[in-house]
């Protein structure tokens, strides 16, 4: 449900671009989400912020991951979740304390190995800078950034978003795209995002994730091949499988950033996805890493 300044803004917003005749589909399809944006390059003053890149804050009793190889994966973000719960409008964040994504060698674009390390406060009390090892997987340290979360309502982007309901002879899809932008207060200093759409071409990110959660099989591009393994899986509940692509969400969405170092293939981004029931039990054991790249 959107909170009354919510719906206000959205009203506001699509009355603003005369987008009236596309609301119903706005309020269908849109997902409130949670944008980190810089803050200031990080002093390690502060311990357990939300952060992305430089190093993490961990217990020293906490193994760094390594991948399959035995190579330290490289460290990327660190989330406070008291900082960002806050902001998470569709209350999809039950535990406190935080969150921390590791990475393997990013190839190939799908199946990534990576560790979502989830941390509860009473575990925190003796956290502290912890230096990342002189060679981790992807040979590369990333310069760190405090940052800072908003609420945000994103809506579909051109690999999601439905052209025939959003165009018409006096609505093009740039003019959606400014829709959308004032929509999330979208900054040049945004560098990550929650619970919102994943950049891609063809809008089938959840099915290639839900198929590798559910099942571990890898995705060969088809939607309908998908369903029916998810299904199979579900002894043939096909209905079962649909609502399991819905409730596959985008945990984290890593952008390219000059400042920070973040270069995903050709300027892309990187992805983590984990299914909601998953998520609403604080479990963070079973996710799904890739990368877009255009």
């Amino acid at each position: 449900m959107l909170s009354e300044n919510n719906q206000n803004k959205l009203a506001r917003i699509v009355h603003d671009y005369q987008f009236e005749h596309a609301m119903d589909y706005f309020k269908e399809s849109l997902r409130q989400a949670i944008r980190f944006s810089k803050k200031q390059i990080e002093t390690y003053n502060d311990i357990c912020p939300s952060r992305i890149g430089g190093d993490p804050d961990l217990p020293a009793n906490v193994e760094w991951p390594v991948n399959s190889a035995g190579t330290p994966m490289t460290f990327l973000a660190q989330l406070c979740l008291s900082e960002v719960a806050p902001y998470d409008a569709a209350a999809l964040i039950s535990v406190k304390g935080m969150l921390y994504f590791f990475v393997g060698i990013d190839e190939p674009a799908y199946g990534i190995e990576h560790k979502v390390l989830y941390l509860s406060e009473d575990k925190l009390h003796e956290a502290k800078r912890y230096a990342s090892p002189e060679v981790t997987a992807l040979e590369v340290k990333f310069t760190g950034y405090q940052v800072s979360a908003r609420s945000t309502m994103e809506l579909p982007n051109y690999g999601y978003v439905d052209y025939d309901k959003v165009e018409d002879d006096e609505h093009d899809y740039d003019l959606y795209e400014e829709l959308c932008f004032e929509l999330n207060d979208e900054s040049s200093s945004d560098l990550a995002v929650m619970f919102g759409y994943p950049s891609t071409q063809h809008g089938d990110c959840e099915y290639e994730a839900a198929l590798h959660l559910l099942t571990g099989k890898k995705y060969s591009h088809s939607t309908d091949l998908a369903l029916e393994q998810i299904a199979d899986h579900f002894k043939g509940d096909l209905d079962r499988a649909k609502q399991e692509v819905q409730n596959t969400l985008l945990l984290l969405a890593l952008d390219s950033d000059q400042d920070v170092g973040f270069c995903w293939w050709d300027a892309g981004e990187l992805q983590f996805y984990i299914r909601r029931e998953d998520l609403l039990a604080g479990n963070f054991a079973n996710t799904y890493c890739s990368l877009y790249s255009s």
